[in-house]
Order: structure tokens, then C-alpha cells, then sequence
């Protein structure tokens, strides 16, 4: 992706946070500048994956397959006195996918906080780390227990949240005509360099085209 595209999605996604009045913290504001000064924060911040992440997961797609995301905590897995959850915000457009993957450790709620429509396929995980196109899905909606065939899928509207138990297998998109979805994440440590197992994708990180200077540095960029 080109720098410009990324600082235009920032710039998007802070929008729509605050048209649901999802004040971030502080930091999500800083240039690099501002960052420079903040050198402790800064090593923090990428130490625990917290931050700003664009990404169109290496394939130049970005509007048919990409995430903004900001992490707000995050521990450290397996590291004595971190805390053991995470929590994102993220922005799904419509028809824009979080391509098919799943987490060994890491157990999550996906909750909409605004806008449009979030649509969840899921499938079971094999033995021998496939899609269980066979059996199937048991998956609870706000506590509410939902029995879907293999690859069967959820429409959450806002208010609405799944959780998503170790090595299922999902993808979730924006409902086509009702608008880009602010999507929540409350969870178990989310490491993205360790945590991701994708099906038909291998790059978590965009290669970035630096044709203008960014106006906040990315998580994996910051104290660099």
C-alpha cells in the first residue's frame, strides 16, 4: 500500500470512531515527531502489538481484501505479570474481507459497535489443521447458543457480538449496502507475528510505498 492510502484510512477509521464517540487514548493522536519524545511509550507500544494497523495482508487489494485496526492493551503471551486480554477497534468495509484464518491461543469476542451490517462464515478445524467441511458449527451470539452447518454464517448488527472459541476457522466482511462496520475486539493476548494461521494468505503486514510522510506511525514502525 502507499503511505498516502494508509494516512487516509487512519483519517477514515478516527472519523467513524468518534461518530460512535470511541475516544482513543492519547497516543493514537501522535505524530512521528511526538512519538521521537515518547521513547519509553514508544517501546511499550510495540512490544505489546498496541497501536495503529493497516494492512491489505500483502495483495494490493486493500478494498476487496484489507482491516484498519488500533489496538488499545495488549499483554505479552507467556510472560509472567502481563495481563492475560486484549481489546481492537477495528473498521471492515463493505465486501472487504478478513480473509479465512484461525488462533491456537487466543479466544475472542467480535462485537459490532456501529454502522453497518458484519457478516461471519465460520468452519471447525480439522485434526490435521483443515476446514471441517462436514461438521457442524457451535457458536454462542451474546450468549445465545447457534448451530450452523460447516461454512454457515452470522449477520451481526450493531449491538450484536460472537465468540469465536481456539482454532475456529473464520472470515468476516461488511454487509453489501449498509456501510463500512466499527467493529470491536475483546480478547485473549493477540499476537499477530505468532497467533495467525491464514488459509490462502501468508503476508499479516503490508509493504508500504512511502509517497508521503505519515501522519502516525504504524505499531511495527513505532520506536524504529
Amino acid at each position: 500500500m502507499r503511505r498516502s492510502e494508509i494516512n487516509a484510512c487512519i483519517l477514515h477509521a478516527k472519523e467513524l470512531y468518534n461518530s460512535i464517540s470511541f475516544r482513543l487514548p492519547e497516543w493514537a493522536h501522535f505524530s512521528p515527531e511526538e512519538w521521537d519524545k515518547q521513547p519509553d511509550l514508544a517501546k511499550w507500544c510495540n512490544n505489546h502489538q498496541m497501536g495503529w494497523d493497516v494492512t491489505d495482508y500483502g495483495e494490493g487489494r486493500f478494498a476487496k481484501r484489507g482491516l484498519i485496526l488500533f489496538c488499545l492493551r495488549n499483554g505479552i503471551l507467556r510472560q509472567p505479570g502481563e495481563v492475560p486480554y486484549a481489546e481492537k477497534i477495528m473498521i471492515v468495509g463493505e465486501n472487504q474481507e478478513c480473509p479465512w484464518h484461525y488462533h491456537k491461543v487466543k479466544m475472542e469476542d467480535i462485537i459490532v459497535r456501529g454502522g453497518g451490517n458484519l457478516v461471519v462464515e465460520l468452519y471447525n478445524l480439522t485434526t490435521d489443521g483443515e476446514m471441517d467441511k462436514d461438521s457442524d458449527v457451535h457458536v454462542r451470539t451474546d450468549g445465545k447458543l447457534n448451530i450452523l452447518p460447516a461454512g454457515g454464517k452470522l449477520v451481526l448488527e450493531p449491538g450484536q457480538s460472537v465468540t469465536l472459541p481456539r482454532t475456529m476457522v473464520h472470515r468476516f466482511y461488511g454487509e453489501e449496502g449498509k456501510g463500512a462496520v466499527i467493529v470491536g475486539e475483546v480478547s485473549q493476548v493477540n499476537d499477530d507475528l505468532a497467533d495467525n494461521y491464514f488459509f490462502d494468505t501468508d503476508a499479516r503486514f503490508t509493504k508500504i510505498d512511502e509517497d508521503e510522510a505519515p501522519i502516525h506511525p504504524l505499531w511495527n514502525e513505532l520506536g524504529k
